[in-house]
C-alpha cells in the first residue's frame, strides 16, 4: 500500500486530502510546515509527497530543492493557492512532477496521484536494475587481485582443491579477503550450479546460532512462530560458508561436528534426522590452535575443518599487489559513484604501497573511492594521498576536502552522510541492524540511505 506525505500549514486541506486518500486505500501522514516535513520524511519512507507552497518556517519550495536530491525517486506534487506560471516552472526544474491549484480538483488530483506513483516505481525499479547490473558486473569480474608469490599460491590452491569436495579452512587478518576465496572455490566446483550460502558466526546471537545452522520447528522455542530451514538444508548441494567459524559457541561446533561427521542434520525442537549434502569452505582471524590450547575451540572439530588450509597474507607482507588492487578498484568505484576514472601517478602509488594497511584490502577500497571523490585534479598524486590518507594508512580526515569540494550544503552533506555510514558499518562488520543501534537510527531507515548512496559490501 503506498503512502504520501501531505504538507500543508492549513489543517482543513490536510484533513480534506487525507480523507480523499485513505478512502482510495493509501497510507498518509502529514507535517503542518517545511521543517517538520524535512523530519517526517527522513525518518520514515514514502512513495509520493504532496507539498504545500507557501508555509511558515520554510516553504515548498525549499523543501523540494532538499529533498529531491535526496530522494530522485520520490514524485514531489506541488499544491498552492497562489499558482501561477513562473512558480509552476521553478518547481518542475527542481524536480516536481506535477503542479496543482487549490482547492484541488478532487479528479485531477487523484489521476495526478497515480501517475506519479506509476512514475516513482518505475524509477525505483530502474535504480534497483541498474544497481543490481552493475553489482552482478562487479561480481562476475572480482577477480582475487595480485602477482605476488603468496597470491600466486594461493590461485594455485584454489585450481587444485576446487574440483574435489576437500573442506577448507581458510585464515587471514580481518579483510584480507577471505569470503572472496571462498566464493572462487565454490566457483570452481563441481557444485558451482547449487547455492552458495554464507553464515557469518560472529554476526549471530549465540542463543540463535544453531537455529540459524540447523534451523528449528514450530514452537520449539519462544517467538519460534513457524517452521524455519537452516543453512544447512539451504545449502544442500551447494557449499556453505561458515565465516569467523572461530566465535561459534562449543554448544554450536559440537552440532556442526556431528553434521559433517554424519551428512545429518535435526532442527532445533525436532526429532526427525535430515540428510544434507554440504561441502564446507570456514573461515577465521584467529589462531584456532591457541584457540584449542584455551578450551575455546574443539580440536576435532579443527581437524575436520582444516583438510586443506588457506592462509590469506595481510597487505604489508604483498605491497606489489597495491597497485593492482587500486586501480582496479578505482575503475569499478569511478562507475558506482558516476564520476569519471582517475588514473593514479607512480608517486601515489609508491605512496599507498608504504602505508601499514591494518584493515588490509577492505581499507584500501575505502581510501581510493575517498581519493577518487576529494582529488581535485584529473589524476591521483602523491599530494592527495598526503591530504586525505593520514600516515599510518587508517583513514583520513576527510572534512577538509569535503569543505573544498561542495558549494551546495546538501552535496556536502549527502557525501558526508555516505562516508559516515560506511565507516558506521565497516565497524559493525556490516550487520546492518547493529549499526542502525549504534548510530541511533531505525533499520529501515538505514537501508533506505544505503540504498539513496548505492552502499553495498564489496570483496
Amino acid at each position: 500500500m503506498p503512502t504520501i506525505l501531505v504538507v500543508d500549514d492549513e489543517a482543513s486541506i490536510r484533513r480534506t486530502l487525507r480523507e480523499i486518500l485513505e478512502y482510495e486505500d493509501f497510507e498518509v501522514d502529514e507535517a503542518v510546515d517545511g521543517e517538520e516535513a524535512l523530519q517526517v520524511f527522513r525518518s520514515g519512507s514514502y512513495d509520493l509527497v504532496l507539498l504545500d507552497i507557501k508555509m511558515p518556517k520554510r516553504d515548498g519550495m525549499e523543501v523540494l530543492e532538499v529533498l529531491a536530491k535526496e530522494a530522485p525517486e520520490v514524485p514531489f506534487v506541488m499544491i498552492s493557492g497562489h499558482a501561477n506560471i513562473e512558480t509552476a516552472v521553478e518547481a518542475t526544474k527542481l524536480g516536481a512532477y506535477d503542479f496543482i491549484e487549490k482547492p484541488p480538483d478532487l479528479n485531477r488530483l487523484l489521476l495526478t496521484v497515480r501517475n506519479a506513483l506509476d512514475r516513482g516505481q518505475l524509477e525505483t525499479q530502474n535504480r534497483r536494475m541498474r544497481q543490481t547490473l552493475v553489482e552482478q558486473h562487479e561480481h562476475e569480474l572480482t577477480p582475487i587481485l595480485g602477482t605476488s608469490p603468496a597470491i600466486n599460491r594461493i590461485k594455485d590452491t584454489i585450481g587444485r582443491v576446487a574440483p574435489t569436495e576437500a573442506r577448507v579452512l581458510v585464515t587471514g587478518e580481518a579483510g584480507t579477503g577471505k569470503e572472496l576465496v571462498a566464493k572462487w572455490i565454490h566457483a570452481q566446483s563441481s557444485r558451482k550450479e547449487g547455492p552458495m550460502v554464507e553464515v557469518n558466526c560472529a554476526a549471530i546471537p549465540s542463543e540463535l546460532i544453531e537455529s540459524e545452522l540447523f534451523g528449528h520447528e514450530k514452537g520449539s522455542f519462544t517467538g519460534a512462530t513457524k517452521q524455519r530451514i537452516g543453512k544447512f538444508e539451504q545449502a544442500d548441494g551447494g557449499t556453505l560458508f561458515l565465516d569467523e567459524i572461530g566465535d561459534m559457541s562449543l554448544s554450536a561446533q559440537a552440532k556442526v561436528l556431528r553434521a559433517l561427521q554424519e551428512n545429518r542434520i535435526t532442527r532445533v525442537g525436532g526429532d526427525k534426522s535430515i540428510s544434507v549434502d554440504v561441502r564446507v569452505v570456514a573461515a577465521t582471524n584467529k589462531d584456532l590452535l591457541q584457540e584449542i590450547e584455551e578450551d575455546n575451540f574443539r580440536e576435532d572439530l579443527y581437524h575436520r575443518l582444516s583438510v586443506i588450509l588457506v592462509h590469506v597474507p595481510p597487505m604489508r607482507q604483498r605491497r606489489d599487489d597495491i597497485p593492482i588492487i587500486a586501480k582496479h578498484f578505482a575503475e569499478r568505484l569511478a562507475r558506482r559513484n558516476g564520476v569519471d576514472p582517475k588514473p593514479f601517478s607512480e608517486s601515489a602509488l609508491n605512496r599507498l604501497k608504504q602505508l601499514d594497511w591494518r584493515g588490509n584490502v577492505r581499507e584500501l577500497h575505502n581510501v581510493v573511492e575517498r581519493l577518487l571523490i576529494l582529488s581535485e585534479g584529473e589524476a591521483i598524486d602523491v599530494q592527495d594521498v598526503d591530504r586525505y590518507v593520514l600516515p599510518g594508512g587508517s583513514g583520513a580526515n576527510p572534512i577538509q576536502g569535503l569543505l573544498q569540494q561542495y558549494e551546495e550544503f546538501s552535496d556536502f552533506r549527502d557525501q558526508a552522510e555516505k562516508l559516515f555510514i560506511e565507516y558506521k558499518l565497516e565497524a559493525n562488520d556490516w550487520n546492518v541492524s547493529r549499526t542502525a543501534e549504534a548510530i541511533g537510527i531505525q533499520r529501515s531507515h538505514l537501508y533506505n540511505k544505503m540504498n539513496k548512496y548505492g552502499i553495498a559490501r564489496d570483496e
